[in-house]
C-alpha cells in the first residue's frame, strides 16, 4: 500500500488544478475499484475509476452543449450518493464553479444560494429538492437550465438525457476544457452553514484546494487501496476534501444510504478504514457502546469498564514504545474478547483511523475509543482555509487538542486569544460581500473567530469562539463548550446549550436522546408519553444527577444552577441545527427565551 502512495504522487501525472485531478486519476487508477454504493435491491455495488472517468467526460460534455462556460456557475442540491460526485467533477472539468447546496435547505435558503452565486444551472437530486427549486424558479432569473440524477420530469433533463447530449461532441473538447482551467481560477463556491447570520459565499480557488490536498497528502491522511466510508454532506468543505483526497491518491469512496440509521449498520457492511465524522455521531456510538452496559450494571457493567481500563493501559505503554508485560497482556487478552473486538466491530472492525472535525468532541470519548483500538483523531479548520489548518497523525496527537499545523500553513495567536491562519489554502474572500471579507481577512491573516492557545509542545487547543464567550453579571468570562460537551456524555442527553452571558448563574437547555430514553420502562416509572417526558421526576433526576456530577469538575461561577428539558430535540428542519450537527446558539436562546427566563424567575 506505501508504495502505492508513492505511484499516485507520480510527478508526470500529478494534478495542478481540481479540474485535472478526475481525468488524472481515471488514468492512473483505470479498473480499481473508485466508488461503492448500494443499489435499490440492497446489494453493494461500485465503479472503477475508469469507468467513473467515462461518466464524469459525459456528462461535462453534456453541461457543454447546454452552454456551460468557463466560469459560469454550477450548483448541486443532493444528498452525498456517487451521483453527486459525477456531476462535481463534470462541472468542475468543464471550468465551471461549483456552488454546493444543502440538502436539506428550505426553498427559501436555496433561492438565497442560487441568487447570491449567480448559478446558471443546477443539479438537483430527486422529486424532493426539484420541487423546492419549482417553488422559487420565478424569482432566480439567471438560473437556466435544472437537471436532475435520478428519474425525469417535463421540466428538468435528466442524467440520460444529459449523457446523451454529451455523447455528440468529441472528447478532445473536453480534454482542452479542464487543460485550460489553473489554479487561479475559482473552484467552488462553499456557502458557511449560517450559524451567526446569512449564510455567506466563501471564494476558494483550484489553487486553494489543491494546496490542502497536497498537505494532506504529505501526511497521508488517506492512503490508496483503502475504503473511506461518507455520510457527511458534501455541501461541507470537510465532506468535499475527503472526496477529493479518495480521487486523488485511488481510494474507495463508500456512499452512505442517506438514511441516518443506517450509518452504524452500514458501518458494519464496508467495513471500512477510515471513517470521518463530527462529534455527534462519535457520541451516538459512544453511548451505544456504553449504554447496555450501563444498564445492565453489576458485574457486566463492572467486566465492561475494566475492560476500557486495561485497555487505556496498554495503549499507554505501546506509545512509550513498551510491550505490556505478561499478566497485562493475558489481560488485554481477555479485556479485548469480551468487550474492546465488539466496540471496534459497531465501526466494522478494520478502522485504521477515524477523524472527527466540525466542533469540540470531548477528549474523554476519544480515549474511550484509544482502548478499544479505534483511533479517533480530531482535525481543525473552516470553509475559509479550504477545509483544515492543522492536522493530528496517529503518531503525533494529543487528546484535546487539534494538532499542529500543516506543512505550509502559519498560525498565530492574536492579543486577545484568537486564532489567526496565514497559507496557500486560505480562501480569495466571500463573494459579493467586500466588507465580510476585509474583516476577516486582514493582511493576509485569516481571522477565525475560534479562541485558542499553544501548548509548550506545539499542539494547539481551541478554547471556545469569540462570539459563543459568556460574560456573566459578576464580569467572569466562560466558554461553554467543555461544559456542554461533559453534559452531553450522559446517555439520556442528546444536546445542550448553556446559557448565563449578563445573567448571574449558568443554566442549561438539555434535550434528550430519544433513542435512550425509550429503552426505560414502566417499571423504571418512566412514561411511555414523550410529551409528558420533560417534567418526569425520573429523567429529571437521572439528567440532574449528571448535571451535579458534572459541576464538582468546575468553580462555582462556572456550575450550571438550574437546567430545563425541552419538549424536543434540536433540528435542522427546527433552525436550531447547520446540517453538520452545529447548534445554531443564537437560534436556541431566541426561540426557547420563554424556558430561559423561567429558570431565572425563580
Amino acid at each position: 500500500m506505501e508504495t502505492a502512495t508513492v505511484t499516485a504522487r507520480d510527478p508526470a501525472l500529478r494534478s495542478t488544478t481540481i479540474a485535472d485531478l478526475l481525468p488524472h486519476a481515471a488514468e492512473r487508477f483505470g479498473a480499481e475499484p473508485a466508488v461503492r454504493y448500494k443499489e435499490a435491491s440492497g446489494e453493494w455495488a461500485s465503479k472503477t475509476f475508469a469507468e467513473v472517468g467515462d461518466i464524469v467526460r459525459r456528462l461535462s460534455l453534456g453541461l457543454m452543449e447546454l452552454g456551460i462556460e468557463k466560469g459560469d456557475k454550477v450548483a448541486i442540491l443532493a444528498n452525498t450518493r456517487a451521483e453527486w460526485t459525477y456531476f462535481d467533477f463534470a462541472a468542475l472539468t468543464a471550468g465551471a464553479t461549483v456552488v454546493p447546496i444543502y440538502q436539506t435547505n428550505s426553498p427559501e435558503e436555496c433561492r438565497y444560494v442560487l441568487e447570491n452565486s449567480d448559478s446558471k444551472a443546477v443539479v438537483v437530486e430527486d422529486d424532493v429538492q426539484l420541487e423546492k427549486i419549482r417553488q422559487i424558479r420565478d424569482s432566480t432569473p439567471k438560473l437556466e437550465h435544472v437537471v436532475r440524477m435520478t428519474g425525469s420530469s417535463d421540466d428538468a433533463i435528466s442524467m440520460d438525457e444529459l449523457l446523451r447530449r454529451g455523447s455528440g461532441r468529441p472528447e478532445s473538447e473536453w480534454e482542452e476544457r479542464w487543460r485550460s482551467v489553473t489554479p487561479e481560477d475559482i473552484c467552488t463556491f462553499i456557502y458557511t452553514s449560517g450559524t451567526t447570520g446569512p449564510p455567506k459565499g466563501c471564494v476558494i480557488s483550484h489553487g486553494n484546494y489543491r494546496s490542502m490536498c497536497d498537505m494532506a497528502e504529505e501526511q497521508s491522511v488517506l492512503v490508496q487501496g483503502r475504503t473511506t466510508y461518507l455520510y457527511l454532506p458534501l455541501a461541507h468543505s470537510f465532506a468535499l476534501l475527503i472526496q477529493l483526497l479518495s480521487f486523488d491518491i485511488g481510494g474507495t469512496l463508500a456512499y452512505w444510504e442517506r438514511d441516518p440509521l443506517k450509518i452504524l449498520p452500514n458501518l458494519a457492511e464496508v467495513r471500512p478504514h477510515y471513517f470521518p465524522s463530527v462529534p455527534r455521531i462519535f457520541e451516538k456510538i459512544y453511548t451505544a457502546a456504553t449504554g447496555k452496559a450501563e444498564q445492565a450494571g453489576g458485574i457486566q457493567k463492572r467486566i465492561f469498564w475494566w475492560a476500557i481500563g486495561v485497555g487505556k493501559k496498554v495503549r499507554e505503554l505501546e506509545r512509550q514504545g513498551r510491550k505490556p508485560g505478561f499478566l497485562l497482556q493475558r489481560q488485554h487478552d481477555l479485556a479485548d474478547r469480551l468487550v474492546l473486538a465488539n466496540i471496534r466491530n459497531l465501526f466494522g472492525g478494520q478502522i485504521v483511523e477515524a477523524v472527527s472535525g466540525a466542533a469540540p468532541i470531548n477528549p474523554d470519548i476519544l480515549r474511550f475509543f484509544d482502548a478499544a483500538g479505534v483511533l479517533v483523531l480530531e482535525g481543525w479548520g473552516m470553509t475559509e482555509t479550504s477545509t483544515a489548518a492543522t492536522i493530528a497523525r496517529p503518531d503525533d496527537f494529543k487528546f484535546g487538542t487539534i494538532g499542529r499545523p500543516f506543512q505550509g500553513c502559519e498560525i498565530k495567536i492574536a492579543d486577545d486569544g484568537e486564532i489567526l491562519v496565514k497559507g496557500p489554502n486560505v480562501f480569495q474572500g466571500y463573494y459579493k460581500n467586500e466588507e465580510a471579507t476585509k474583516e476577516t481577512l486582514v493582511d493576509g491573516w485569516l481571522h477565525t473567530g475560534d479562541i485558542g492557545e499553544v501548548d509548550r509542545d506545539g499542539y494547539i487547543k481551541i478554547t471556545g469562539r469569540k462570539k459563543d464567550i459568556i460574560i456573566t453579571a459578576g464580569g467572569k468570562n466562560i466558554t461553554p463548550a467543555n461544559l456542554e460537551g461533559e453534559i452531553k456524555q450522559s446517555q439520556w442527553v442528546s444536546q445542550c446549550v448553556v446559557i448565563g452571558d449578563r445573567r448571574p448563574y449558568l443554566v442549561a437547555l438539555v434535550t434528550l436522546d430519544a433513542e435512550e430514553v425509550q429503552k426505560l420502562t414502566a417499571d423504571d416509572g418512566v412514561p411511555a408519553d414523550p410529551s409528558k417526558w420533560p417534567e418526569d421526576e425520573r429523567i429529571r433526576t437521572l439528567i440532574g444527577d449528571h448535571i451535579e456530577k458534572v459541576n464538582q469538575r468546575y468553580a462555582r461561577v462556572e456550575q450550571v444552577k438550574k437546567f430545563k428539558v425541552l419538549p424536543e430535540d434540536f433540528s435542522q428542519q427546527g433552525g436550531e441545527l447547520t446540517p453538520t450537527m452545529k447548534v445554531k446558539r443564537a437560534v436556541v436562546a431566541r426561540k426557547y427565551e420563554p424556558q430561559i427566563e423561567e429558570l431565572y424567575a425563580g
